[in-house]
């Protein structure tokens, strides 16, 4: 499924809820309006809360409703960790389209729970990205890889898998081995190795949501579709 917020189309990620609304996720940058070289979301400009955001297959638009990078303007946010690699952002579901929506990773299904261990160098992950630069070819869709490690004190993950991440799969689902929410897929990297994707922790970033996001306690929707990883 894709969000589109004025001219940023990217691929949404998980389904969230709190006591009185259904989200879906989708990488903050996705509202930027700045250049695409503004990557801290402490400095970049964005579009504001309230926005309209298109959502694939959708009847009514949705709206966003949480920002990580307005969210860390707004609190004077000083970690240069957290400022880098914090962005997530959540867009409330029209309620005429909340039974539409299936919390289930596509092809894979899941996710089972949300990972808090560190992941190690070479531990598999599979994300699902629906970049428009691949013309719906589904086939495409699925991809498998693994991890070369964590930086910014675990806030983001650094993964290669085949094929890359590419600009429109910004926002992916990324899952552990088990299928555990890992992330967010929100870069794609030339070091150390070229065509790699830095994955915001969703962990962390969920956290920071509910710490200081104004809407109550969210939480990460678990797939009602079994788990299930490919063979290597």
């Amino acid at each position: 499924m894709n969000t589109i917020t004025g001219q940023g189309e990217c691929t949404a990620n998980f389904l969230f809820y709190n006591a009185t609304d259904e989200f879906i996720g989708q990488a903050a940058h996705c509202a930027g309006t700045g250049a695409p070289t503004e990557t801290s979301g402490c400095t970049s400009a964005t579009m504001p809360l309230g926005t309209p955001v298109k959502i694939g297959g959708a009847s009514k638009p949705g709206t966003l409703v949480y920002s990580s990078w307005i969210t860390m303007v707004k609190d004077h946010e000083q970690d240069a960790n957290t400022c880098s690699f914090n962005d997530l952002a959540l867009v409330k579901i029209d309620p005429a389209d909340r039974g539409k929506v299936n919390p289930s990773v596509p092809f894979f299904g899941g996710p089972t729970g949300i990972s808090t261990t560190a992941i190690n160098v070479g531990d598999r992950i599979l994300t699902y990205g629906n970049s428009p630069l691949r013309a719906g070819l589904s086939p495409l869709s699925p991809k498998i890889g693994f991890s070369l490690g964590d930086e910014g004190g675990g806030w983001s993950h650094t993964c290669y898998t085949v094929t890359p991440g590419v600009p429109g799969d910004s926002g992916s689902a990324v899952l552990t081995g088990d299928g555990k929410a890992l992330g967010v897929l929100t870069s794609l990297a030339l070091a150390p190795v070229a065509g790699s994707n830095g994955v915001g922790d969703m962990s962390r970033e969920l956290s920071y949501l509910n710490s200081h996001g104004g809407l109550g306690p969210v939480a990460l929707a678990l797939g009602t579709e079994a788990f299930h990883s490919p063979a290597p």
